[in-house]
């Protein structure tokens, strides 16, 4: 196997745990509410302690990410992942439940700032789109794992919901091992560590037909554009100002649509459209195949339209479906949901999520790629917790049709947002980004 794919993969798996952490809580969350009788405020905040963890990770993830390298930060991602399994399988009240799911949370944000950006710099940019990509691929394979597992074990028992968060433990396990074989970033041993000649070497791997004289105009091109340990300036800079507003603002919308809120409680939404409880677990695997299939699509698109484009067709397929969700929840044509349920998830693939952690990985220089994609990944998990936390209140109070119309509007926003700030970055060279978007 090629080692710049086995490597992508390795570190891509973080996704996997990712996606299987995020969405495995859905089958499990309404038992434990029901165990432990927790009121709707109380059971948000239990079931949002992951995204807590999340946004703890993801503000932190650029420091050791930075400090220790991208290879040592991924390899502790994976333990993180495993104590979380083991803990909130044994939990026996909710207050130790809520401890271990915080802890896997913190992988998971720090995993949204080292893997793609690991995959990122040992890309070459013709295939980082496609390659980078992988990070959102496996976490939507973990979505669709999740559901397909919760569903496999609805049915086992009173302490099915603990098997439901348990077996993650074994992907957990293989992960972490895996890591031990993947390289450190030549772009991270140059700019932290001025390392050359290892830079060099893993350079080579990656590229083992290109010529030695290849690999060294790379290593000078990167070490021009690195300031060798020390950023040329501060992160909060007007230098930085582009950059920033647009992983803010990529990372702010993506949650406005409501993906993650509608990952977590596809059940209950489909209950509410007059499901029985186990139809509505199965018609959830629907949405992590629909997922799937439609990231798959993203991936192959996003080298050959770009991500702008992407953004666009996503853009028009969330004011579609979450309109038309809207309205039938108003009209009460429940018959109607699931299937634009499933247009909703399908545009958020081949553009939102498909683009993001790409996207957000591309636009900062080789000193402060850390700390920006720590800044994305924060944006995008304190509006996850936000929006899941408060879920459950919102279809509480106000009508269902009202929620998802919000939503549309916001990807009213974002459609502007696309047409009029965010710039096309297929193709180009990590540091000659920097001459596009970084102010001199």
């Amino acid at each position: 196997m090629n080692k710049l794919f086995f490597w992508t993969i390795t570190s891509a798996l973080a996704g996997f745990l990712f996606g299987f952490d995020t969405v495995v809580i859905s089958g499990a969350e309404k038992k434990i509410q029901h165990l432990w009788g927790l009121e709707d405020m109380a059971h948000g905040i239990a079931i949002g302690s992951a995204l807590y963890g999340m946004v703890l990770g993801s503000l932190i993830g650029g420091w050791p990410t930075d400090k220790f390298g991208r290879k040592k930060t991924l390899l502790w991602i994976g333990i993180l992942y495993l104590l979380s399994a083991v803990g909130s399988a044994l939990a026996q009240d909710v207050y130790v439940f809520s401890i271990a799911r915080f802890l896997g949370g913190v992988g998971v944000g720090i995993s949204t700032v080292a893997s793609p950006l690991f995959i990122s710099e040992i890309a070459p940019p013709d295939k980082r789109g496609r390659l980078a990509g992988m990070f959102q691929f496996n976490i939507v394979f973990g979505i669709v794992v999740a559901f397909f597992s919760n569903w496999a074990l609805a049915g086992t028992g009173e302490n099915a919901w603990r098997w439901m968060l348990g077996v993650m433990a074994f992907p957990s396990v293989i992960y972490t091992a895996l890591c031990f074989s993947l390289p450190e970033s030549p772009r991270w041993l140059i700019s932290k560590k001025n390392d050359r000649s290892k830079a060099k070497e893993v350079l080579r791997q990656i590229s083992p037909d290109v010529p030695d004289e290849e690999i060294e105009a790379t290593v000078n091109r990167i070490s021009s554009h690195s300031a060798h340990g020390a950023p040329s300036g501060p992160f909060w800079s007007k230098r930085l100002r582009t950059p920033i507003i647009l992983a803010f603002l990529i990372a702010f919308f993506n949650q406005l649509s409501g993906i993650n809120a509608i990952l977590y409680f596809a059940p209950r939404i489909f209950e509410m459209t007059g499901l029985g409880e186990k139809t509505a677990m199965l018609t959830s695997i629907g949405i992590g195949v629909t997922n799937l299939i439609f990231t798959f699509a993203g991936l192959w698109l996003i080298d050959r339209l770009g991500r702008r484009t992407l953004l666009y067709i996503g853009s028009f397929g969330y004011i579609l479906s979450l309109g038309v969700v809207s309205w039938a929840f108003y009209t009460q044509n429940y018959s109607i949901v699931p299937a634009f349920i499933f247009a909703f998830i399908a545009a958020h693939a081949i553009g939102q999520g498909a683009v993001i952690w790409v996207f957000i990985s591309e636009i900062f220089p080789n000193e402060h790629r850390a700390m920006g994609q720590s800044l994305g990944s924060a944006t995008h998990w304190v509006f996850a917790a936000l929006l899941t936390t408060f879920f459950p209140k919102m279809v509480g109070s106000f009508h269902p049709g009202a929620v998802f119309a919000f939503f549309a509007f916001m990807m009213c926003l974002q459609l502007l947002w696309v047409k009029t700030m965010v710039p096309e970055t297929k193709g180009t060279a990590l540091e000659d980004m920097e001459g596009q978007l970084v102010r001199h």
